[in-house]
């Protein structure tokens, strides 16, 4: 959960996993609705109601699970509209959820509420016609931008995940650490990849340069910042303050540098900058 301390450094991520809350919020409402299968359950159990208990206690750890995957659904369609370059969810999870929901509220009402079938069909269809005009069907198509130089969807999609899923650990380490002139420059780190990220997504040409850079420069960064992170409380040494600031300088100046460039559309090949930084990192016992 984002602390105090994540909103007043880097508001923009508390707005990013705010808004991610509330698109997925409202498949909450499968958690809420059949609450009252609970009590049709107490009710089956005092009257020693056996197929009534089967019936609405399965009734509702169907609606749970309808719910679960409903929000998971929300939560990878979420992702995938926000990537220009992406590919669609692997699970069709809020097409599940509205058929567990269609077959479950068919299902208790033929059983449970003794309804006819044609009623208890028209509440399943019904069921099923709500949740698709609520929340829609899975996306299945694609995402891709021409120009991709030979790489699949697949590889872009992955080399992006891979990277925002690195620079959450960087931030998560980053809360850890008691020093504000590192919070703010870790956090200016992980601005620019983000926005390097983001150029990879509208121009996804430029994987060849930020194949490696993404690679080598994040690993290694969320390397040297969860090392500091689980180290400087123990010890109060100033060598090692200081190795972190120089470690940092180099960082924060290279991701700059490949910031630019990206900009400039410049093609010269970075490979060798790159082991440069790769071996000053591994002199500075990093990597």
């Amino acid at each position: 959960m984002t602390n105090l301390k994540t909103i007043r450094r880097n508001p923009k991520r508390f707005v990013k996993e705010t808004k991610a809350w509330i698109n997925t919020s409202s498949g909450l409402l499968l958690y809420v609705l059949p609450v009252l299968l609970i009590l049709a359950t107490v009710k089956a159990f005092a009257t020693g109601n056996l197929p009534g208990i089967l019936v609405n206690a399965g009734g509702y750890a169907a609606f749970l699970l309808a719910g679960k995957l409903l929000r998971l659904g929300l939560q990878a369609e979420n992702i995938y509209r926000e990537r220009l370059v992406a590919q669609a969810p692997k699970w069709p999870l809020k097409t599940s959820a509205a058929i567990i929901t269609a077959a479950t509220t068919f299902i208790v009402s033929l059983l449970g509420a003794q309804n006819s079938l044609a009623v208890s069909l028209a509440f399943g269809g019904g069921a099923f016609l709500g949740m698709l005009l609520c929340y829609g069907l899975d996306p299945r198509k694609q995402k891709s931008i021409a120009g991709t130089h030979g790489f699949s969807v697949e590889e872009i999609s992955k080399i992006i995940e891979g990277a925002g899923n690195i620079i959450l650990n960087i931030e998560n380490a980053n809360n850890r650490i008691r020093n504000l002139e590192f919070n703010t420059r870790i956090d200016r780190i992980c601005d620019t990849a983000r926005n390097i990220i983001d150029e990879l997504e509208a121009n996804p040409s430029a994987i060849r340069r930020t194949r490696k850079f993404l690679l080598i420069y994040l690993d290694s960064t969320n390397k040297v910042t969860t090392g500091y992170a689980n180290t400087h409380l123990q010890a109060d040494i100033p060598e090692l303050e200081q190795n972190f600031r120089n470690v940092l300088d180099s960082i924060e100046a290279e991701f700059k540098a490949q910031k630019e460039k990206l900009l400039q559309e410049d093609l010269f090949d970075l490979d060798v900058q790159i082991d440069v930084l790769a071996k000053q990192l591994k002199h500075e016992g990093v990597i």
